[in-house]
């Protein structure tokens, strides 16, 4: 099955980073080169790249590109200069608690290096996005073994927005499910949610799933009700892009409207995300910042206008699931069930 590469870091300590442009898609593959931090600052905030995971990666390499103007300098200036850079890279996206999780990560870890060459840290610092990079591969993995066990041979399933390879690593969160369960030989009816405004999963899941050579049927977000109806889905999975303590969940605006219509049809809804999406550190989905996109996304979509001038929008980036309308939470350690906060705890604490 081909893998898709959605970054790469080009060189050693002096290079760049790599990534799919992924407002580009589905109709051209476009690879952007990020040769300095305001760049992938950019790439995040526009969507360039997105999906928790990658973002967290993006950021993880944007930092390592930010100290390549200060590895020889003397300490205090490699180390001031550090922590403007990852403050910098912090203010692109707020929901995604992988970014936070990242920039903290590779700033703890140099505080380990102290007393080391500026050079030799900007080394090890790379090393250290690249292990973040390597380890969320294999989590990918870890992720989809363990949801794959929830799905049968022939069911339908329904996913939102985009968690797949472009959105991580490599496989993917809940798209790494159905990726495995291919390679164990069930074959499943995978309907998309075109996912509004930015229609990722038409412009996105619907391409990699196709890509992979699995059964995908694109829909409208208005037609996940009837399809649920029908008797086409048995299951829904979705990913997150920060959960709380509790285990409501945040994720593409729309997420939580089909929940909602799972719990009415009695079908199974599953989260799958990396331990690295909890943010024990919020009691509940209340605490969770939402990010409010640009109007025109909505009244000049993909720049047509179809909105009367003036209009008043509301356009939030993501919503927040209850945990109690949901079956399961997938990550690499197993399946969080049921989604209470003492589970959690006991799997992610």
């Amino acid at each position: 099955m081909a893998k898709i590469e959605t970054l790469q870091w080009i060189g050693a300590a002096d290079g760049r980073l790599q990534m799919i442009d992924q407002t580009r898609l589905p109709t051209e593959l476009i690879e952007i080169q990020c040769r300095d931090v305001p760049t992938v600052w950019e790439a995040i905030k526009m969507l360039r790249v997105r999906g928790a995971p990658a973002i967290g990666i993006a950021a993880a390499y944007g930092v390592c590109l930010g100290l390549q103007a200060v590895a020889g300098r003397d300490e205090a200036g490699f180390f001031h200069h550090l922590h403007e850079v990852a403050a910098y890279l912090a203010t692109s996206r707020p929901t995604a608690v992988n970014l936070f999780w990242a920039l903290d990560r590779m700033k703890a870890k140099a505080e380990t290096l102290r007393g080391k060459p500026t050079t030799e840290i900007a080394a090890r610092l790379l090393d250290e996005a690249r292990a973040i990079h390597e380890q969320d591969r294999a989590m990918c993995r870890a992720i989809g073994e363990h949801g794959a066990k929830l799905l049968a041979d022939g069911q339908g399933v329904l996913t939102h927005c985009n968690a797949g390879g472009l959105a991580t690593a490599e496989y993917g969160t809940a798209l790494a499910v159905f990726f495995i369960a291919a390679e164990q030989g069930k074959r499943l009816s995978i309907y998309a949610d075109e996912t509004r405004p930015l229609l990722q999963g038409a412009r996105l899941t619907a391409w990699e799933l196709q890509k992979a050579g699995l059964d995908v049927t694109l829909i409208c977000d208005s037609t996940a009700a009837q399809v649920m109806r029908e008797g086409r889905i048995q299951a829904v999975i979705t990913g997150a892009d920060r959960i709380a303590a509790n285990g409501d969940s945040a994720n593409k605006i729309g997420t939580y409207g089909v929940a909602v219509l799972a719990a009415a049809h009695n079908i199974p809804f599953y989260i799958a995300a990396p331990t690295s999406t909890f943010d024990l550190s919020i009691a509940t989905g209340a605490e969770i910042p939402i990010e409010q996109r640009d109007p025109r996304e909505i009244t000049h979509g993909f720049g047509r206008q179809t909105a009367p001038d003036g209009v008043k929008v509301y356009n939030p980036a993501f919503d927040v699931t209850p945990a109690k309308l949901i079956a399961a939470i997938i990550c690499e350690r197993g399946v969080i069930r049921p989604v209470t906060r003492e589970a959690i705890a006991g799997m992610v604490g």
